[in-house]
């Protein structure tokens, strides 16, 4: 983590500047969605979380006693609000009843045909189970390169990487990933 973020914590820790914690949401916010969207493999799910993040996150910065272990702590946030979230649901899926929603079938729909929906589905899941099996090195970089849409030096601030590494995990995990992958998916991506 740079100076120039670690005075940004102290800052919005210290003074409860908003400004600074605004900045900082901007520097890291790709970092902690790269982190859920690996972790849930849902987008809704993982920008949402992302919000609840930096909530629990402000309210409870004072209690941040390492400003420059910021980033280590917002991801471990980050875990837990998604840890709760499944706590949540399940409790959720075994509490509510099911109603019957037969009036709103006739509604058409805006989304693909549940077989392709489906299939989308199962690709994606394939996609990250392949990529959770890399070696953790990997599995960020590639995360936020790829599925989070961020660029090289973007990656390399979140993660204190230089160009040249950053170029050389992003193309020996992109070689490992397309070896991990289903040989459906390899050819069609090939």
């Amino acid at each position: 983590m740079s100076d120039d973020d670690t005075a940004m914590v102290i800052r919005a820790r210290d003074t409860g500047d908003r400004a600074a914690f605004e900045e900082l949401i901007h520097r890291t916010s790709r970092l902690v969605y790269a982190r859920l969207i690996l972790e849930c493999g849902n987008v809704h799910k993982a920008e949402d979380l992302v919000q609840e993040t930096y909530l629990l996150a402000f309210r409870s910065l004072h209690r941040l006693r390492s400003p420059e272990g910021f980033r280590a702590w917002l991801l471990s946030i980050a875990r837990n609000a998604l840890t709760d979230d499944a706590r949540h649901h399940s409790r959720q899926k075994r509490l509510t009843p099911q109603r019957d929603d037969s009036t709103l079938s006739f509604v058409a729909s805006t989304e693909p045909p549940p077989g392709e929906q489906l299939e989308k589905n199962e690709r994606r899941e394939q996609v990250l189970s392949a990529l959770r099996s890399l070696p953790e090195e990997y599995q960020l970089p590639l995360t936020l390169r790829y599925l989070a849409g961020a660029d090289a030096e973007t990656i390399g601030t979140q993660l204190g990487l230089t160009n040249g590494s950053l170029r050389g995990l992003l193309h020996r995990g992109l070689k490992l990933l397309r070896e991990r992958l289903p040989a459906d998916l390899q050819t069609e991506n090939g």
